[in-house]
């Protein structure tokens, strides 16, 4: 029965920005004063839920540490098509040595991420936050 609801208010939240705003009112009484000062203060905060599933930024962080997408999935056991890119991040354990991030005729994304390894460098190939494509030091 949770269940239902939760995905029913991830979806309501999908892309809503929340900004919080309040007002606090203090007052002061200092020797010397015959009537108290009051003073107001302002305070905010911005919350943001997503539906979407976190990508890479091109310093190789992940765009949001959580991710209300109903599809979310847990870590997959090794590096293989399909998974994200910020799978990939955690599966790898470091940041990438380089993130670029670009558009396809198509108007989709495109990423292509660089780990500088020992044996060489490996490049990690993103449509759409998929993993398509592997490029090892000795492939072609």
């Amino acid at each position: 029965m949770r269940l239902p609801v939760l995905l029913l208010c991830a979806a309501a939240l999908g892309g809503c920005s929340v900004d919080m705003g309040g007002f606090a009112f203090t007052s002061d009484t200092r020797e010397g004063r015959t009537a108290p000062v009051t003073t107001t203060t302002t305070s905010s905060i911005s919350a943001r839920a997503s539906t979407q599933e976190a990508s890479l930024t091109p310093d190789g962080e992940c765009s949001a540490d959580l991710s209300l997408d109903p599809a979310t999935r847990p870590l997959p056991p090794a590096i293989a098509e399909g998974i994200t890119e910020c799978e990939l991040v955690k599966l790898k354990g470091t940041k990438p040595t380089d993130v670029l991030i670009g558009d396809s005729g198509k108007g989709q994304r495109e990423v292509q991420v660089l780990y500088s390894e020992p044996g060489g460098r490996e490049i990690y190939m993103f449509t759409d936050n998929r993993l398509s494509r592997i490029v090892k030091p000795g492939q072609g």
